[in-house]
């Protein structure tokens, strides 16, 4: 029997061990399937559905008409689509690369820690599913397809709608027929439905853009919540929550670990390839340890952002265009919460990953295991109904 629990005004049932993959975001989406959006000009005390896409919890309601209960339908759409994202970028990354590469990258999507959206009540699995079959389609040529997957990539978030000027510049700079170009502007019909959605609906175009408001208050690059999470990995977290030196242990703790990469990098030649990287790998992990998450967060984000500049000629040229936008937005969001996750859903990240593990297979293997670990722990934390991103 269900267990119904009462959330947002809306009465949810639970199927017992379902639950540990419902949670945050799952019940704006459980609620838009349900019951609708809904839609006020009052953002300091409401936060308002219509700021989700639709594409995602329609779906769920299409399955809920043939008898799946809401959660179910959710949990079933993300799974399946995330498999189905993982088959697709290892196609593509095959056709292009080689196996190896395309093993590498399919690897390192499945376990970085932020994969665990894929398989909760979020719009990862669908939103990897429709960018990246949108990009490898766009690649190939097939433009009734890239305008197909890029539309519904625009209407699972408003990162999707990134596919357009990256398909736009990639067939002006390669000099692509017009039908390119047709298929740039089709993508923009995803959003633009949902716009004419919430025109009808409240009467504002923009509901989905001005609905943000409930979370943040302005937009642009958060230099002070990153450089606060530097500090926090530089000097420790209780010294950077209350300005001073409170824990004085941390300091000489991280100018150890400092002075023994330094050493690593110095003697590497005379250490052999194997003792450094052992070195560097316990090296992170005790760093990991004391500063915990922001340092992960940064590795990825802004370590992803280097890779991708890094491999930005190699990778294909749309992939590399709509890396750089989908960044811009993901980092302008005004605030430093989520942003891992809107990267991670950056595809082009994993085909940059893939070919730097196929160089070093040593340092992928590393990271796997860490990924792993972290992942593991993000799952217990999400069960929990405890934040992650």
């Amino acid at each position: 029997m269900p267990i119904a629990t009462k959330t947002s005004n809306v009465v949810i049932n639970k199927y017992g061990w379902w639950d540990v993959l419902f949670a945050w975001d799952s019940v704006w989406y459980y609620n838009i399937a349900t019951i609708g959006y809904n839609y006020g000009l009052d953002f300091t005390k409401t936060q308002y559905s219509v700021a989700f896409f639709p594409l995602y919890p329609l779906l769920i309601w299409i399955l809920t008409k043939i008898g799946i209960p809401v959660v179910i339908a959710g949990l079933l759409i993300n799974n399946l689509a995330f498999f189905a994202a993982l088959i697709t970028l290892y196609t593509w990354v095959e056709e292009r690369y080689g196996k190896n590469s395309a093993r590498w990258a399919t690897a390192t999507m499945a376990w970085c820690p932020y994969s665990i959206y894929g398989t909760v009540m979020y719009t990862e699995g669908l939103f990897f599913l429709f960018s990246i079959s949108a990009l490898r389609a766009f690649d190939r040529k097939q433009y009734a397809w890239a305008g197909f997957w890029g539309a519904l990539s625009s209407a699972t978030r408003i990162t999707g709608i990134t596919l357009l000027p990256a398909f736009f510049l990639t067939a002006w700079k390669q000099k692509r027929p017009i039908t390119a170009y047709i298929a740039s502007l089709f993508v923009a019909s995803g959003v633009a439905i949902y716009s004419l959605y919430c025109l009808w609906k409240f009467g504002d175009a923009l509901a989905f853009l001005n609905a943000q408001k409930g979370w943040r208050t302005s937009a642009g690059f958060a230099w002070q919540g990153w450089w606060y999470m530097l500090t926090q990995v530089a000097i420790g977290g209780k010294n950077a929550a209350i300005g001073y030196i409170q824990d004085p242990f941390y300091l000489p703790q991280f100018a150890i670990i400092a002075i023994s990469a330094l050493l690593l990098l110095r003697f590497r030649q005379k250490l052999g390839a194997d003792k450094v990287r052992y070195g560097f790998f316990l090296l992170w992990f005790v760093l990991w340890l004391m500063a915990g998450e922001s340092l992960i967060k940064i590795v990825l984000i802004f370590g992803g952002l280097y890779l991708l500049w890094y491999y930005r000629f190699s990778i294909p040229l749309v992939a590399a265009i709509y890396g750089f936008f989908s960044y811009g937005i993901a980092l302008n969001t005004g605030l430093t919460a989520s942003v891992e996750r809107y990267v991670y859903a950056i595809a082009p990240l994993f085909i940059a990953s893939g070919f730097l593990f196929a160089k070093y297979p040593r340092w992928g293997y590393a990271v796997m295991a860490f990924g792993g670990l972290i992942l593991v722990l993000f799952c217990i934390r999400f069960a929990q109904d405890l934040w992650l991103a």
